[in-house]
């Protein structure tokens, strides 16, 4: 991913210029990125795959569009997400509540994302932006903000990048003069973005976007289940708001407007180890809930 100094003057975005200080602070304006130690590096199983996602091996199951088992599961990643699909979608915005869940082992992680993807559920493309604790990246278990692509489904390609706390309004969206993903943050500051030659399909537009909270651990979806939690690690709570949740949910097609998706559908793939609340009806604007402890009395 490339950062704001690097933006081509044929852009139609702003760009803030960036200037280190010798005190280690950063300018007004700017964002701190984290060096990579020596030791980060070591800790993987190697310099390649060192901030990248594990391989999402699917299940086979239903088709997609079986809107009761879509073809989404995949071991070692639990997902509880609100998504959407069918049309051409060139970004997508959401308020993702900042949380700090317990994650059990250095190899595990827990994230809340926005998500754009293209391509076929065993070879998709993505770019995505959310928070993390993910010990194995960040070498603590602190809430950071991240981003991430991958070209083929985190086979060979991807990895996180830019990382820094806060409170995150989201905006991954492509710059129509460029045809570069550009990731915004609190509707104003542009971290960076990611160039089209990284990508096939997604070069183009995405074919569908997720909202929600992801998993990994080798111990999903067996027993002893992980307990890494999801979210702040309670079940979704529509009522008291204590969970985690995505609020002002927005996409954008080819009009450019931002706007709420004409049709969603939420998922989980361990209802008693994460579940979610699709808060639709006699709200003006929908929201969606998610999260949770995993292993419990529910989720063994």
């Amino acid at each position: 991913m490339n950062d704001s100094r690097n933006r081509k003057e044929d852009s139609s975005m702003t760009v803030t210029s960036q200037l280190w200080q010798r005190s280690g602070n950063c300018p007004k304006g700017t964002i701190p990125i984290r060096r990579i130690q020596v030791k980060d590096r070591l800790q993987a199983n190697s310099t390649e795959n060192y901030g990248r996602k594990k391989p999402r091996f699917f299940h086979q199951v239903a088709p997609f569009n079986d809107h009761k088992n879509p073809n989404l599961q995949q071991d070692n990643h639990s997902l509880a997400i609100l998504l959407t699909a069918g049309y051409s979608y060139s970004g997508a915005k959401g308020d993702i509540k900042v949380w700090n869940p317990f994650v059990e082992s250095d190899d595990e992680y827990s994230t809340s994302q926005v998500c754009l993807k293209s391509g076929p559920y065993y070879d998709y493309e993505s770019v995505e932006a959310g928070w993390a604790v993910n010990p194995s990246v960040y070498g603590d278990r602190q809430t950071r903000l991240f981003v991430y692509w991958t070209a083929d489904a985190s086979n060979t390609t991807g990895c996180f990048d830019l990382t820094c706390p806060g409170f995150i309004t989201l905006y991954i969206f492509k710059d129509p003069n460029t045809s570069n993903w550009w990731v915004q943050y609190e509707e104003s500051i542009n971290i960076g973005y990611w160039p089209p030659d990284l990508f096939g399909a997604l070069r183009h537009h995405a074919e569908t976007v997720e909202w929600g909270g992801e998993v990994y651990s080798s111990k999903v979806g067996i027993h002893p289940h992980t307990a890494t939690a999801m979210g702040n690690g309670k079940y979704s709570d529509y009522i008291h708001g204590d969970s985690g949740s995505v609020k002002r949910i927005r996409i954008r097609q080819n009009s450019l407007d931002l706007r709420f998706p004409e049709w969603v559908f939420p998922y989980t793939d361990e209802y008693d180890c994460y579940d979610f609340f699709y808060l639709g009806d006699y709200i003006e604007d929908p929201e969606f809930y998610y999260g949770g402890p995993g292993r419990n009395y529910k989720c063994p």
